[in-house]
C-alpha cells in the first residue's frame, strides 16, 4: 500500500508530520508513506524545510492520499496548471483532507454533496466553494474523509489505517504514540470519532 500526503509550500508542519508519524507505525511489507509536493522541497509555515519523496503524478497513483494544510492553499488552489496534476479519484483511492486541504478537494468537485470538516480559518472559503462544513472534528463518506483542527489529522491516519489495515491496527499505532499513562482512554477516545464512518466499508479501497 502507498500512502502519500500532499504538502505544498506553507505548509502546517503538524498536519503532514503528525499524519506521517502515525502511518508509518504500520511495519509490513509493501507499507509506504511518502511526502508528496510539486517542487523538489517544501517550507512550512515556520521555516521547515522537507525533501520530496514523490510527485503529485505519482500521489494520484497511490492507494491513498491525505491533503495536507497551509498559509497558501487559496493560492495552490487558484494555481490550474497545479490543480491540473491532481488526479484524484475516490473509486480508486482513499481521499482524505486536513483543515485548508479540505478546500482542495472542495475546488477539485470531490465534495460535491457531502459535507466536511475543516478549520475555522478555512471555513468560510470551503461554504464559498458549496460544501456545507460540520461543527465536528472528522467526517468519512464512502472514501473520502476530512478533519478540522491541527490534531484532528490522528483521525484522518487512524481511519486510513482501519480501512487499509484493520481496526486493531489502526489502535495500535495510536497506542504507540498516545501519552503514558492515558493511552487506553485516548485510543478509545480518537476511535469513537473514526469507527462511526467504517461501518460497512470495505477493508481497502
Amino acid at each position: 500500500m502507498h500512502i502519500d500526503i500532499l504538502t505544498f509550500e506553507g505548509f502546517n508542519a503538524l498536519d503532514s508530520l503528525i499524519a506521517l508519524g502515525i502511518l508509518n507505525r504500520v511495519k509490513k511489507p509493501g507499507w509506504r508513506v511518502s511526502i508528496a509536493s510539486p517542487t523538489a522541497h517544501v517550507r512550512s509555515m515556520n521555516g521547515v524545510v522537507l525533501e520530496t519523496q514523490v510527485s503529485l503524478r505519482e500521489a494520484s497513483a497511490a492507494d491513498a492520499v491525505i491533503v495536507g494544510s497551509g498559509m497558501l492553499t487559496r493560492e495552490v488552489v487558484g494555481d490550474e496548471a497545479l490543480m491540473a496534476q491532481l488526479q484524484l479519484d475516490p473509486s480508486r483511492q482513499l481521499l482524505g483532507a486536513q483543515c485548508s486541504g479540505t478546500l482542495v478537494l472542495a475546488k477539485l468537485g470531490l465534495l460535491e454533496g457531502v459535507p466536511a470538516c475543516t478549520d475555522l480559518t478555512t471555513k468560510p472559503w470551503v461554504e464559498e466553494a458549496g460544501v456545507a462544513v460540520l461543527n465536528q472534528p472528522f467526517v468519512a463518506k464512502g472514501n473520502v474523509a476530512t478533519a478540522g483542527g491541527c490534531l484532528a489529522s490522528q483521525y484522518l491516519a487512524a481511519w486510513i489505517i482501519a480501512r487499509l489495515d484493520g481496526i486493531e491496527t489502526a489502535q495500535g499505532a495510536l497506542h504507540y504514540v498516545a501519552p503514558g499513562g492515558e493511552k487506553e482512554d485516548y485510543v478509545s477516545r480518537a476511535m469513537r470519532h473514526v469507527t462511526p464512518y467504517l461501518q460497512g466499508a470495505t477493508a481497502a479501497a
